[in-house]
């Protein structure tokens, strides 16, 4: 009866907590998750939860069975997941900052789990969907419990594998049968063809703990972190009566489409920039072209050569200037002729390259109506730098107990420090002293923090440090030492908010790496360096944006290393518009004619951006696939929130036509578009929305490696 009464009050309480809630109700046992478009019903009874329905509205296809496990985990070596034994403790409403809405469905453990507390929050938002999923787990166990093996989502799906194809590696590649996903699988899409439908399953856990897996026990569907026998296994543990929360995933079931790839350019793409929270989306001032000095120039420069760079540049229309490694030294090489790695730690600005500091030059080239930047290695210290003689004690150590380089396989004078330490507080404020001594407004962090994209060996990764006060293993200083270096750029941006932070590849811990952790905490992301002469390098560039795109926002893609001073860095640059801008080169050797063109270009690009925001949007657009060799290429970036237009790229890599129909979708069906050759602003012809759509409009072109950017305006 106690029990009874119980229940019945936490019902009463979930009722007027959720008082307007209008995507969650509780009936019953089952906890209703609706918002219009996608249901889900999540029913509690006889110590299990599960949910019994997930469906679009209007569709009969039930894309979970009665029979999935909800979650999973193991605690203590102890397999734990939805049919463990639960007793009901509460529901509460449950929201975010971005217009999420749900419910929180509150547990406490029973029989081998008692003690053990699992909060479950679900959300969905509006007009999309989305089902957003998080789990929190509090011990009130009377001590320490270890956490493994997390399964933040658990589905069975209600369609068959055998007639079904998974979509992974950022949703682009085909898989079938089992499939077990790794750090590249931000987004996984499993699209069934007997029903015409699928669902897209989001993993937000950060670098190389992301583990999304398919029909690993027939038709089921696992979304969290990684499990104790993969390479990088994740591992926490939990103090008594301390709590933690995990990564959130996400679930986007589709009905009455043949393709994912239509689902990531809609449903997935604006989930992605209204709800997310990812960084670049969030600031209102974006960068629009950048110039970095590190190729050619290397670590070879001073404030001369900077200064004289800065003053082209700015002719040329860049709006940042970045000034990459090689400004700095350690403490014990003052004076001396090293390596930029052997001077990484203390941060001191070179004097023999900056005799008046860098403030004169940042002066230099905020006049010159550019913002500065620099480069600075986040989680490195060199031998010979104060930092590691001081405290030897933060560096990440291997099994030995001995300071370890996690960067590379060489015998760099390189030491990786440990976020699992006092390294942290001690970074920020190198960064933030930068920002307020120099003025400071971009900052392009790189190298191995946790893994490395170069070193093969998965077991040189983490820290095996005994004594490092905020872990107590390797396998637990992988999520220690990311959820570190996020609170790293969360307190920068708190105390330097218009702080642009470039968060490289090389940081995030595999080759050419992105994801939406990394991008819910830094600006953009230094994907890799391309320096091939055109055709090569352009089409790479644009092959590897295509690849990542549907997942990612593409202007956090930092590419280079393409040069100004090239002879086709006209061609080279309308590629680069399909992502960020990053431009690099010997900026001397432009003549005054071709920076004359630049500046034309880089002028549109700057009044598309400040027409259309553009650079939020990326699609790929109908009959263009993936880049290849001898074929046509495309892409748009149109603004799917206004219809008011955007820009389309179109690119002949090779191909033996010398034209194509290109449509556009999108746009308002009724309403003319103005389509206008880039930069000159001619108008080629007048279509309607639906006209774009359907017919589009021919594109020529006589070279055989060749490319041409238009602007669609709506005119009436």
């Amino acid at each position: 009866m106690q029990k009874y009464l119980l229940t019945l009050i936490c019902l009463l309480l979930f009722v007027i907590k959720t008082k307007g809630n209008d995507f969650a109700t509780w009936n019953n046992n089952i906890l209703i998750l609706n918002n219009g478009l996608v249901t889900r019903e999540i029913v509690i009874d006889k110590g299990i939860i599960c949910t019994k329905i997930l469906k679009i509205s209007g569709s009969d296809i039930n894309f979970n069975s009665e029979d999935s496990k909800e979650f999973s985990l193991i605690i203590n070596g102890k397999q734990c997941d939805g049919q463990s034994g639960w007793d009901l403790i509460s529901f509460v409403s449950a929201s975010d900052i971005r217009k999420g809405s749900g419910a929180t469905v509150k547990l406490r453990g029973t029989k081998a789990f008692n003690g053990i507390e699992v909060d479950i929050t679900y959300l969905l938002y509006p007009d999309l969907p989305v089902i957003r999923k998080q789990i929190t787990l509090l011990n009130n166990s009377g001590k320490e419990i270890m956490i493994e093996s997390l399964d933040v989502e658990r589905l069975l799906l209600g369609f068959n594998y055998v007639e079904s194809v998974a979509y992974t590696n950022y949703g682009r590649q085909k898989h079938l049968s089992t499939y077990v996903g790794d750090w590249d699988d931000p987004v996984v899409a499993v699209h069934s063809y007997s029903y015409n439908a699928g669902i897209l399953l989001g993993n937000e856990s950060p670098g190389v703990l992301k583990r999304t897996a398919y029909n690993t026990e027939y038709n089921n569907v696992e979304i969290g972190l990684t499990h104790k026998e993969d390479r990088y296994p994740f591992r926490k543990y939990i103090k008594d009566k301390d709590k933690w929360t995990s990564p959130q995933v996400f679930a986007i079931p589709y009905v009455n489409s043949s393709d994912p790839w239509t689902i990531m350019n809609t449903s997935l793409a604006d989930f992605v920039r209204r709800h997310m929270g990812l960084r670049i989306n969030e600031i209102k001032k974006r960068p629009t072209v950048m110039y970095n000095n590190y190729f050619p120039f290397d670590d070879r420069f001073n404030d001369t050569l900077m200064v004289n760079l800065a003053k082209v540049a700015s002719e040329c229309g860049v709006t940042q200037f970045e000034i990459d490694c090689g400004w700095h030294v350690a403490q014990d090489n003052i004076g001396k002729k090293v390596s930029w790695v052997a001077n990484t730690g203390d941060w001191i600005i070179d004097r023999t390259k900056f005799p008046n500091g860098l403030k004169p030059v940042f002066d230099e080239i905020r006049k010159a109506g550019m913002e500065p930047g620099l480069w600075i290695s986040v989680g490195s210290a060199a031998s010979a730098s104060k930092v590691f003689k001081d405290h030897p004690e933060w560096a990440v150590r291997d099994e030995s107990g001995k300071p370890v380089n996690l960067h590379s396989a060489g015998d760099y004078d390189l030491n990786t420090m440990c976020f699992g330490t006092g390294w942290a507080g001690y970074i920020k404020k190198k960064i933030l002293d930068l920002v307020k001594e120099v003025g400071l407004s971009f900052v392009k962090l790189d190298l191995t923090i946790a893994t490395s994209a170069y070193v093969t060996d998965y077991k040189k990764s983490g820290c095996s440090a005994k004594d490092h006060p905020w872990h107590k293993d390797r396998e637990e200083s992988l999520i220690v030492i990311y959820e570190g270096l996020f609170k790293l750029f969360d307190e920068l941006h708190a105390e330097a908010p218009d702080l642009y932070i470039d968060c490289t590849f090389e940081t995030e811990g595999k080759l050419q790496l992105i994801d939406y952790a990394f991008c819910q905490h830094a600006e953009g992301n230094w994907l890799t360096n391309i320096g091939e002469p055109f055709p090569v390098g352009a089409f790479r560039i644009r092959n590897l944006t295509w690849w990542k795109s549907p997942a990612l926002p593409a202007s956090s893609f930092i590419i280079g290393n393409l040069q100004m001073d090239s002879p086709e860095f006209i061609h080279e640059l309308k590629t680069l518009t399909g992502s960020f801008p990053i431009v690099l080169g010997d900026l001397r050797k432009l003549s005054e004619e071709k920076k004359t063109e630049i500046r034309q270009w880089t002028d549109w690009i700057a009044a598309m951006q400040k027409k259309y925001s553009y650079d939020l949007y990326r699609q790929d657009l109908p009959s263009f696939g993936e880049p290849t060799e001898g074929a046509w290429d495309a892409w748009s970036r149109i603004n799917t929130d206004t219809r008011e237009g955007g820009i389309v790229g179109i690119f002949r890599q090779g191909s033996l036509d010398d034209q194509r129909m290109v449509s556009v979708p999108g746009l308002e069906k009724k309403r003319f578009y103005s389509i206008k050759n880039a930069p000159s602003g001619e108008e080629i012809t007048k279509m309607t929305g639906q006209e774009l759509e359907e017919i589009g409009f021919k594109v020529k072109m006589t070279e055989k490696y060749d490319s041409k950017l238009y602007e669609l305006e709506l005119v009436d």
